[in-house]
């Protein structure tokens, strides 16, 4: 009998519910948005409701399709947008606000005030991260004391918190399990990620109960059963979770400390595996954990950065320069020049990113002449897509202490051809593109399937994923240098103009 995992990728904009065979490949996938919530500049919310409706939605269009028979789904694989935090009632599983996800600011006098006080040490120590509303500490405690009612839930005994991932578990288990994964649970500035346990000072700092807080599981392995679910038996186990980047770092299947993913989306996410070692970034990079196996006795851990403007730069040439009419018309422009003719685009549009962190940064194109037109600034564009990447990674090299392999791409700007022979010219690499771009789901997949034994391990999972394209460096190692030394001035005066 044929054997599917079915994963749910819950994003920001919407959730994806997909269908994998035992052989690794995607059957099918249906994609639900929900609405965005925006209560006042800076702050964004989603609807815990919409985020469960989305999903119910997915699985029954899904089913709907009849790939495959309900009794046929031998686990479920869930991966999520990471710091987005949310309290429900424990007895009814109502949620008691707005879920505050990861984009929001809402807590950042608070952060700062525990930056003044000296304390962003402390939580870096602990966690691998920087002090900031990013992540979910200082949202759970926002809600703790700003929503109403929420006291007098607490001294009940009636809260739950925790991120996507957790809400999404206790929905498909009616209540049976309240866990959230090591992944995510290291996105929390709560979890100490030497002991994979909640940490008792961070949990005073930030004033959150331990008691309301989710068991910390690992992210193979049975968590719970499918119970009450439409259109799904009783039974289903829930084998797989992860955040989203740290699945698409499993789904490309990143086993071997040095290797390394980059998702092109909005902004850019790399992730690069450093193996046992949890390793504190000299180039203010995060350090996360990437994933544990049931089997294992220690996580995997990963550095992380991440460029804020990637695919959002090609958006504003479309949307406000109005250099193009879709954004992949971007492609065939910038193939129609050579180079960009000493055009430098340092896209700062909100500040500049790892390995940077200048917030105050603005955007600038430096270097035009009477000769330069749109073709020029469309492939300053994509070499500054890539060159923010270079950036990221040689700091990852000198964090890891050695070579990075060839870098793996997902997300929706790698299906541009000559972005991806920029980046792999510019950084020197090989860039290698999967056949399954959907690399969160299957990561998501991959890690349900070790957890009910579809696949053994690592290693069969390495064999079931497959590579599309491969881009060989093809600049000249003098040439390279050239051009990231001009990028590296064109990002110093970014840089002197914010300070």
């Amino acid at each position: 009998m044929a054997a599917y995992i079915l994963a749910i990728d819950q994003g920001t904009t919407g959730t994806t519910v997909a269908l994998v065979d035992e052989q690794g490949q995607l059957r099918g996938k249906v994609n639900r948005e929900f609405p965005q919530i925006y209560p006042k500049p800076g702050w964004v919310e989603h609807d815990p409701s919409a985020i469960w409706e989305s999903t119910c939605q997915g699985i029954g269009e899904l089913l709907r399709r009849e790939l495959c028979r309900p009794d046929d789904i031998a686990a479920i694989g869930i991966t999520n947008q990471r710091e987005t935090a949310l309290l429900w009632h424990r007895q009814s599983g109502a949620p008691l606000h707005n879920a505050i996800v990861w984009q929001c600011r809402r807590t950042t006098e608070f952060c700062q005030n525990l930056q003044a006080q000296g304390l962003e040490e402390t939580v870096r120590g602990k966690t691998g991260l920087l002090l900031d509303p990013y992540f979910s500490a200082s949202k759970y405690r926002w809600l703790l004391q700003q929503v109403p009612g929420v006291k007098r839930l607490l001294r009940a005994g009636q809260v739950l918190a925790g991120t996507v991932d957790s809400y999404l578990v206790w929905k498909l288990s009616a209540g049976g399990s309240h866990v959230t994964d090591v992944s995510n649970a290291s996105r929390s500035s709560l979890m100490n990620i030497d002991t994979g346990l909640w940490d008792r000072e961070l949990l005073e700092l930030f004033s959150v109960p331990a008691e309301i807080l989710p068991e910390i599981v690992r992210s193979s392995g049975v968590v719970g059963v499918t119970c009450n679910v439409p259109g799904l038996p009783d039974g289903i186990p829930i084998a797989g979770l992860a955040g989203d980047q740290q699945a698409a770092l499993f789904g490309q299947a990143c086993f071997s400390a040095g290797d390394a993913k980059c998702t092109f989306g909005t902004g850019s996410f790399i992730l690069m595996n450093t193996g046992k070692r949890r390793l504190q970034s000299a180039a203010g990079l995060l350090t996360t954990i990437a994933w544990q196996l049931s089997s294992e006795r220690k996580p995997t851990y990963a550095l992380e950065g991440g460029a804020f403007i990637c695919g959002a730069a090609v958006q504003w040439l479309r949307d406000e320069l109005q250099l193009i009419n879709n954004a992949a018309d971007i492609e065939e422009l910038a193939a129609s020049v050579d180079d960009s003719g000493g055009v430098e685009f340092v896209p700062a549009l909100t500040g500049l990113g790892a390995p940077w962190w200048e917030p105050a940064a603005r955007g600038a194109i430096t270097g035009l002449t009477r000769g330069a037109g749109g073709a020029h600034i469309a492939r300053a564009t994509l070499e500054a897509m890539a060159l923010q990447n270079v950036d990221i990674l040689h700091a990852m090299e000198q964090d890891l202490g050695r070579r990075m392999k060839p870098l793996r791409v997902d997300g929706g700007a790698c299906v541009n051809n000559l972005l991806m022979q920029i980046q792999a010219d510019l950084l020197g690499r090989k860039i290698i593109r999967p056949a399954l771009t959907e690399t969160t789901v299957a990561g998501a997949a991959y890690l349900a399937g070790i957890g009910v034994g579809l696949w053994s391990g690592q290693q069969e999972v390495s064999d079931v994923w497959q590579a599309e394209r491969e881009f060989a460096v093809q600049l000249a190692a003098p040439a390279r240098q050239a051009r990231k030394a001009s990028w590296q001035r064109a990002v110093e005066r970014v840089r002197s103009a914010a300070a």
